[in-house]
């Protein structure tokens, strides 16, 4: 239960909703145990009335008991019913308050999650598998939400029953209700050996589901890849390995249930069985009556269905406990990278690298070495190097989405760590090299960078972007639904796209993360033209280009070799060529290969 206490703050929150239904619970019970009461009252006085009418056989007062007796049946029974809708009427009651304070929690506590996993950060990303996050927020809340609802409501109901027939039975017979109520000590005992297995079995559950839910979504993510390699078969068998092995594990927990319930029958109807055989002697002793015989086992009745509850309900709340468990990990998680909540807005975006170091925190990799490079507003600085050699790790150093090891970055003459969130990444427009497009429109997707944007700014980012024509070209043109992951463009597309996602947002440091890989040579040039009239026209805006194409960056006021992290040689295009160097090397192979006979 230590893990379900971190939901206390939501009961309090919806305590209304707990203690009405707390109210209806113990109203719905008290109407529950009157027709035992009542069935009582009424075998007793029709054995008293038929008693008197073998006593005056012969006189004509026995026509008048049998109008009495009619009568009484007759009261009764619409008393019965009467109490029958009374207690329905609160049991609706109590299903309206508490199943629908367990929806209002369930809501809070998805939305609460899906705002944390906002806040953390990238390596929290990195080190958690999609689809065992995915299961959290929804396989694990709708375990967490079967304890709020149901399990509470059955264990209120049991609790509540629970004492008002003990108090009823032991009222009228404590002997006797000691005898009814022998078999309870060994129910507890099973009871605790459910829970001890079950608990046990359910976090195992989850797990199991978390790595299906991973491996399908990989699965249908890739499955251009599968289908290109033919590997169907293959995924089928993996898959039926992964069902296997949860088939298995919710089957062990299915035996103990199906040990468990019959047991309970088996010992309510021992109860029954010693109640009867004890009661009989004390009714023929005059100790108590039939009615009170008919009562008990209309109370051992009452009983049954909480006890056998138990066993549900107690699976409920391990499955839950299990669930909220691995909930409360994610939600202990922090963010690597905190941010101030006031600062001053960036004005005018110089930026200065000063003995830049960075180390990835879960693999431990060294990706910047001591950098240093500045730039004034409106400079452009070109990036390149080896796959590896840790340029895309600038672009998201940039954007703080992790905190440097040692050394400083200044944007506007102040550490990047003294701004707020907002007041960084709004003056940022970031297209990044492993572009991610939303199952969405055309439209929508541009429109993230800015979701105020008209319909002629989302043309215009996309006029920019040399993507416009391509977007008119489909039928249903910037309303055209991409599918998951802008699985219907191509890659060239899909990286434009990305480009006026981030022109849109009229950036004062636009990030280029090799976007311009799958673009072909006249797109580019159409596009660095772009490029060059947009600074012109925004003469304050930093541009941070990575590209392996030369001919994307040779034009930049500053150009950054990179080599395992560490900057081998800055420079201008010209005074790179000259330094016989990686830049100018891999310059002279792309001449070669585009003067190269097809």
């Amino acid at each position: 239960m230590k893990s379900l206490a971190s939901l206390n703050k939501y009961f309090w929150k919806y305590k209304f909703y707990l203690i009405w239904g707390i109210i209806t619970v113990i109203a719905s019970n008290l109407f529950t145990i009157y027709p035992a009461q009542i069935i009582r009252t009424a075998l007793d006085m029709i054995e008293e009335l038929l008693s008197i009418r073998q006593l005056t056989s012969g006189f004509e007062i026995q026509s008048s008991l049998m109008n009495m007796i009619n009568r009484s049946l007759l009261f009764f029974g619409g008393l019965m019913v009467g109490i029958a809708i009374l207690s329905g009427v609160f049991l609706f009651f109590t299903r309206q308050t508490i199943i629908y304070m367990s929806r209002l929690i369930e809501y809070d506590l998805r939305n609460d999650i899906f705002n944390h996993y906002q806040q953390l950060t990238t390596r929290f990303y990195r080190k958690n598998r999609t689809g065992d996050i995915m299961s959290r927020i929804t396989e694990d809340v709708n375990k967490v939400r079967m304890y709020l609802g149901p399990a509470l409501m059955y264990t209120l109901n049991t609790f509540v029953r629970f004492v008002l027939v003990i108090t009823a039975m032991f009222s009228i017979n404590p002997k006797l209700s000691l005898l009814s109520l022998l078999p309870l000590p060994v129910l507890s005992f099973m009871v605790y050996w459910v829970e001890t297995i079950i608990e046990k079995r359910s976090r195992a559950v989850q797990e199991q589901i978390a790595k299906l839910n991973t491996f399908t979504q990989e699965v249908y993510s890739g499955i251009r890849v599968v289908k290109a390699y033919g590997k169907e078969a293959q995924i089928r068998k993996r898959f039926e390995v992964e069902t296997e092995i949860y088939r298995e594990k919710t089957l062990y927990s299915a035996k103990v249930d199906a040990v468990f319930y019959p047991a309970v029958t088996l010992l309510m109807g021992l109860s029954s069985i010693l109640l009867i055989w004890v009661g009989s002697e004390q009714v023929i002793e005059g100790v108590i009556t039939i009615g009170n015989i008919a009562e008990f086992i209309l109370y051992i009745g009452l009983l049954s269905w909480p006890i056998i509850s138990i066993g549900w309900v107690t699976t409920l709340i391990q499955q839950a406990a299990a669930s909220q468990k691995r909930i409360n990990e994610m939600l202990n998680e922090s963010p690597d990278v905190s941010f101030p909540t006031e600062s001053e807005e960036i004005v005018q975006p110089s930026l200065v690298w000063h003995s830049v170091s960075f180390t990835y925190p879960d693999t431990g990799i060294r990706a910047i070495d001591n950098l240093s490079f500045s730039l004034k507003p409106g400079q452009k600085v070109g990036i390149i190097g080896p796959a590896g050699s840790g340029k895309s790790t600038i672009c998201q150093l940039m954007m703080r989405m992790f905190d440097i090891s040692s050394g400083q970055i200044l944007i506007d003459k102040k550490g990047i760590e003294t701004y707020r969130k907002e007041a960084l990444r709004s003056v940022i427009g970031y297209a990044p090299q492993d572009v991610f497009l939303f199952s969405d429109t055309i439209w929508g997707n541009i429109a993230f960078g800015n979701p105020n944007a008209t319909n002629t700014e989302v043309e215009e980012a996309a006029v920019f972007a040399v993507v416009a024509d391509n977007i008119l070209a489909f039928p249903d043109g910037y309303k055209t639904v991409i599918g998951e992951r802008g699985v219907m463009l191509s890659g060239g597309q899909k990286q434009r796209i990305s480009i006026a996602r981030a022109h849109i947002r009229k950036p004062k440091i636009l990030i280029l993360d090799d976007v311009l890989s799958a673009i072909d040579t006249e797109t580019e040039e159409k596009l660095l033209k772009n490029i060059q009239q947009y600074r012109k026209e925004n003469p304050d805006t930093v541009v941070i280009q990575v590209s392996h194409r030369l001919s994307c960056i040779q034009n930049s006021d500053l150009i950054l070799s990179i080599e395992e992290g560490k900057l081998t040689e800055s420079g201008t295009h010209e005074s790179l060529i000259t330094k016989g160097g990686y830049y100018a090397r891999i310059y002279e192979k792309q001449q070669a290969e585009s003067l190269k006979p097809i």
